[in-house]
C-alpha cells in the first residue's frame, strides 16, 4: 500500500503529509518496512505460473 492513501487514524489527515506524531511514525515505519511493490507480486505471481504450468507438464 502507498502512503499517499493511507489516512491516520489520530488526525484524520493522510500518513505522507505527516502532520502529527502519529502520521509521522507511521510514515517512517513503512518506508523501512520493505513491502512488496507491484512490480515484486508480478514477478511472484509469474513465477507460480510458470511453475505451475511446469508440474502440470511432466505430471501430465
Amino acid at each position: 500500500m502507498t502512503l499517499d492513501r493511507l489516512v491516520c487514524a489520530n488526525c484524520a489527515g493522510l500518513v505522507a503529509e505527516g502532520r502529527c506524531p502519529t502520521c509521522r511514525a507511521s510514515r517512517e515505519r513503512l518506508q523501512h518496512s520493505g513491502g512488496l511493490n507491484p512490480a515484486m507480486l508480478a514477478a511472484i505471481a509469474l513465477l507460480v505460473l510458470v511453475c505451475a504450468l511446469l508440474l502440470a507438464h511432466v505430471g501430465g
